[in-house]
């Protein structure tokens, strides 16, 4: 799904439960939020008024609660998680049919970069990075999950696919220079290197914390083409349907996965 995320958890919430019973009508059995999707606040201090720690956290019971009452897999893109050390946790939780967590994630690579002409993006003041990358084996395929920044990072989604997962989850709150420039280029990279599924749900549109976010939710196939796509930063749902078959073929016709092989660095000295 497609989300507009403002300040409000209970607000965002609502939405996402809006948005899992039109899903869940429509036949889906897994639905993915963007990036931030409880709350898209924009600084420590905003975070600090809405973010929970993860024990007893009441955005969390409320997906479960959502999750069970469809009976869908409902993977929460992210959420901002507050850590004893005053910093937060980027957090990517997956729900199964029955509410249970059956995996989570925190966001390894964070954004710490300054855009031409624009502003200073440095998460690494507000989050706590992960260390863990997280293959989840649902009951019709391996899910790897990865979060917004994490797909310039190509080495963390081999490894997913390595690890056996046939579906990339890319929940995302891309800015709009960087999303028009790279977004579409990025999701069907990873797809087409893995021989995976990429599903990409983000952000679109104005938020209340003032930031504009690109949108352009898509899914792309292991081959690379886009399956299903929102044209522009609107809020909306897209469908596809998962083939395991389609994985495998894809991964026979370019065998990228197996024919790689380790390698050592020769850098040649300057010339005098």
């Amino acid at each position: 799904m497609q989300l507009r995320s403002g300040l409000d958890p209970q607000r965002n919430l609502d939405a996402i439960a809006q948005a899992v019973a039109e899903a869940a009508g429509a036949g889906a059995g897994y639905v993915l939020t963007p990036e931030v999707s409880i709350a898209f606040a924009e600084n420590a201090e905003g975070l600090a008024k809405v973010a929970e720690p993860w024990e007893g956290n009441t955005a969390v019971a409320r997906c479960a609660d959502i999750a069970a009452g469809h009976g869908v897999i409902l993977h929460l893109g992210s959420l901002a998680v507050a850590l004893p050390d005053g910093r937060f946790a980027n957090r990517s939780v997956v729900f199964g049919r029955d509410g249970a967590v059956l995996a989570q994630y925190d966001k390894i690579h964070l954004f710490d970069a300054t855009l031409p002409g624009l502003r200073h993006y440095r998460e690494s003041a507000t989050y706590q990075g992960g260390d863990t990358a997280v293959v989840a084996d649902l009951d019709t395929f391996r899910l790897g999950l990865t979060i917004c920044y994490d797909v310039r990072f190509p080495a963390l989604h081999r490894a997913l696919a390595e690890a056996g997962a046939q579906v990339l989850a890319i929940p995302a709150a891309f800015t709009v220079p960087t999303g028009a420039a790279h977004w579409e280029t990025l999701i069907r990279a990873r797809a087409i290197e893995t021989g995976c599924y990429a599903i990409a749900a983000a952000q679109g549109g104005v938020h209340e914390n003032g930031r504009s976010t690109y949108g352009h939710s898509m899914i792309v196939s292991p081959w690379g083409e886009v399956l299903a796509k929102i044209e522009g930063d609107e809020i909306g749902i897209v469908y596809a349907d998962f083939d395991a078959e389609q994985v495998a073929q894809a991964r026979a016709k370019v065998p990228a996965l197996d024919n790689a092989r380790a390698f050592s660095v020769s850098v040649s000295p300057a010339a005098p």
